[in-house]
């Protein structure tokens, strides 16, 4: 196996880690921030303005960062986390941080596309505000947050790009010092072509994904007696 091959392999594997845990970590992150935005929010089950307020313009704000800004911002918590701000693990954490907000909107803007009218029908039943999160509001959202994730991570595979101009490692870093930097067309166009490939093989999955949860419901209240 030549070197640039070798080379091209590590990189896409540096970008599928980077991407991967990056996702992983920022949904951990950003959905249960979604969640607490629809319940606090004024047209939300549980009202509380001056919290919905502030994480919101917190939000707001991380969402309004450029990703090499924050990147660069973000490599002291790196270096303290992981004792370096250069390489694919310390890229994971502010990967992580500027899709978390990401996923907190689409998650919040997911759940108040749920018909209003379910949601008074599990009040009435009686189902307490975490069973409605939990029994109704998740599973009849849940198509529109797959829809979400994977345009949070397409975005997530253009910013592990960016951050290989700054030492994060990856397809980006190999297009710019092996490809640009040393006059390698073939190299940068291996590159952009397999990140093509990333993006396009990402959204057929999630497209067929939110695709099957729409025609087998998950947990739907619909189909259920009542909520437990």
């Amino acid at each position: 196996m030549s070197p640039i091959i070798e080379l091209v392999l590590q990189s896409t594997w540096e970008t599928v880690v980077m991407v991967f845990f990056s996702t992983l970590f920022a949904i951990l992150l950003g959905f249960p921030l979604g969640i607490f935005l629809f319940v606090t929010s004024p047209r939300g089950i549980a009202p509380k303005i001056i919290p919905y307020q502030l994480i919101s313009r917190i939000v707001n704000v991380l969402r309004s960062f450029p990703f090499v800004i924050l990147m660069i911002v973000l490599f002291p918590l790196s270096r303290v986390v992981l004792g370096t701000a250069i390489g694919t693990e310390a890229t994971i954490i502010p990967l992580s941080i500027a899709a978390a907000p990401f996923i907190a909107r689409l998650t919040e803007t997911a759940l108040n596309e749920v018909d209003k009218g379910v949601i008074q029908a599990a009040v009435a039943m009686g189902a307490s505000k975490r069973q409605v999160v939990r029994k109704v509001l998740i599973p009849e959202a849940l198509p529109s947050i797959i829809s979400g994730v994977t345009l949070t991570i397409i975005t997530l595979i253009g910013y592990s790009a960016m951050a290989g101009a700054i030492g994060g490692g990856g397809l980006g870093d190999l297009a710019i010092r092996y490809g640009y930097q040393r006059f390698r067309t073939d190299v940068m166009i291996e590159s952009v072509v397999i990140i093509i490939a990333m993006v396009e093989v990402i959204q057929f999955l999630g497209n067929k994904a939110a695709t099957l949860v729409v025609k087998y419901p998950i947990g739907s209240f619909g189909r259920q007696k009542s909520p437990k």
